[in-house]
């Protein structure tokens, strides 16, 4: 059955809108994982525009499950993340006008980038995984360069309008399940996922795990954080449960 990884970048973002020490991360990190949480992601951007390296070292030293660290391969951060040791990191494309993280990483044009940094982080123990569209051969150049993982990019299902759209969005996400199983790769799937649209995907047979963040943290602007990490975990279970969502 599929997890929950909570995406806690937009908590920090309230904290940096008033360039504050509230709310902090790390006690959101505390609440998700006491709700049932599988993991906690963050994304440690170059600009440090939410998530910094304080709130990297601290999560590192109290979340009890898994800490995904989602970065790109800029050598600054890539050192960082062999000095803390997440247990996961996901690589990923970055843009310093982006709102929040555009297409997927081009594991193609970045083979030999992204085979030195698999192979560093591996040297630190820490399991890799590439944020990519389901392209077959962004895929399989995953795999060659020694990933561990894919993680789905999910945007294209999240925006599609119309039930045609939805499902070749949703058969794209099946095909890319299948290179990536054949590949030996463990497969995730992230991006743009709320409520209101989880459960085809959660459908999907052998996506072992889901990174949601921004639609959580709305959530939990209403509702507390802990009961919004619960509310996604229940509806993941059941449509993981039942392979039923349309």
């Amino acid at each position: 059955m599929a997890v929950l990884n909570v995406n806690i970048d937009h908590v920090a973002t309230i904290r940096q809108a008033r360039l504050a020490d509230e709310p902090d991360p790390v006690w959101a990190a505390v609440q998700c994982e006491l709700a049932g949480a599988n993991g906690i992601t963050v994304h440690l951007r170059e600009d440090r525009r939410h998530i910094n390296d304080r709130d990297v070292r601290l999560l590192k030293e109290t979340v009890a499950s898994k800490l995904n660290l989602e970065m790109s391969m800029s050598e600054q951060i890539v050192r960082i993340a062999e000095q803390v040791r997440p247990d996961q990191v996901t690589l990923v494309p970055e843009r310093r006008q982006e709102l929040t993280t555009e297409g997927g990483l081009d594991c193609v044009g970045t083979k030999r980038r992204l085979a030195e940094v698999v192979r560093r982080l591996h040297r630190k123990g820490i399991i890799v995984s590439a944020f990519i569209v389901a392209d077959p051969e962004q895929i399989v150049a995953a795999a060659d360069a020694g990933c561990d993982a894919v993680e789905l990019h999910t945007g294209g299902y999240a925006t599609a309008k119309g039930q045609k759209a939805i499902r070749r969005q949703l058969d794209a996400l099946v095909r890319g399940r299948d290179v990536a199983v054949s590949k030996g790769l463990v497969v995730h799937a992230g991006h743009g996922l709320t409520y209101r649209n989880i459960g085809p995907v959660a459908a999907i047979d052998g996506l072992c795990e889901f990174n949601i963040g921004h639609s959580i943290v709305a959530r939990a602007v209403i509702v507390g954080m802990y009961q919004a990490t619960r509310e996604m975990i229940a509806l993941i279970e059941k449509y993981s449960r039942t392979g039923k969502a349309l």
